[in-house]
């Protein structure tokens, strides 16, 4: 049986105080793994931000963007070597839904909503 591949993204928000070569090194890991286990469809460096609040004293981190298809146990694995990765901040991976998957039921019954308006 084929596995289903699914579309997910995935951002990363790296720390700084290490310096901008260990910066590269973290984003450098993560897009080699995407790009083992996964297909890597694109990656966008946002660079340095301040945190909305602070992480482990930090109040800047490194944020990257990872957009990726995989089967359906990677995001598992890889949210797992995020978490024991030194320098990882914070970590989130969502399934990205495609403007096709879109449910029509949902668009019939706002409609509806408005016109009894």
């Amino acid at each position: 049986m084929e596995k289903i591949k699914e579309a997910y993204e995935s951002i990363l928000i790296v720390s700084c105080k290490n310096g901008d070569e260990a910066i590269a090194d973290v984003v450098g890991k993560f897009k080699k793994m995407i790009e083992d286990d996964a297909t890597l469809d694109s990656v966008e460096e946002w660079g340095k931000r301040k945190l909305a609040y602070p992480i482990n004293k930090e109040s800047e981190g490194y944020y990257v963007l990872f957009n990726f298809t995989a089967d359906a146990e990677f995001p598992a694995e890889l949210d797992r070597i995020y978490n024991i990765t030194d320098g990882v901040l914070r970590s989130m991976i969502v399934k990205r839904i495609e403007k096709s998957e879109t449910v029509p039921a949902v668009e019939e019954a706002s409609a509806e909503d408005v016109e009894a308006e």
